[in-house]
């Protein structure tokens, strides 16, 4: 990723990990908006690509695609409360299942079934499981983007550890600030 993506991956991040219950709407935007945006580039993008093959050259596409692809799930985001901290869930296990384990059939089964049941137990601790989500989601692009800036160390096999960390320092913070939000 370029500097001025991780540097507004570190911004959204940092949202997300502190604040992400006390702004549920735009989170909710902000969540499927990644979401989106990360399957149209790492996934559709290469099958758009190929079937169009004149845009596979052109920057404009190449950059407007993985956007359209973020607005339009992010405006899935408005729509259905429980759907959406499901799916948030679910994309915030993949991500992490994709990233950390790979991509292999099995690895991405072993993700999807334990995505899946952790989206079941989001929707019926919506509260919780926001918090959980939104910190999750947060520590992942404050991992990623920490990873993209800090070249002088390479923080890879640190991936995890920092992960959850970051998680965990959301988790408390969001918890404790929003004790009397409903």
């Amino acid at each position: 990723m370029e500097t001025y993506e991780l540097i507004f991956a570190i911004i959204i991040g940092l949202l997300l990990l502190l604040a992400g219950y006390r702004i549920k709407k735009i989170t909710f935007f902000i969540a499927w908006f990644i979401i989106g945006y990360y399957i149209m580039e790492t996934y559709l993008l290469g099958i758009i690509n190929n079937a169009v093959p004149q845009i596979a050259n052109d920057a404009i596409y190449q950059n407007l695609l993985p956007l359209a692809g973020g607005v339009l799930m992010g405006c899935l985001g408005f729509t259905l409360e429980k759907l959406c901290v499901a799916g948030i869930t679910l994309g915030v296990t993949m991500m992490i299942t994709t990233k950390y384990f790979g991509t292999d059939v099995t690895t991405l089964l072993v993700g999807l079934v334990i995505g899946v049941i952790l989206a079941g137990v989001a929707t019926a601790l919506m509260k919780p499981a926001y918090i959980v989500a939104t910190s999750a989601m947060g520590a992942y692009l404050l991992t990623i983007a920490l990873i993209g800036l800090v070249t002088a160390i390479d923080l890879n096999p640190y991936y995890f550890l920092i992960l959850i960390a970051l998680a965990a320092i959301g988790i408390i913070t969001q918890f404790s600030t929003t004790k009397h939000v409903h």
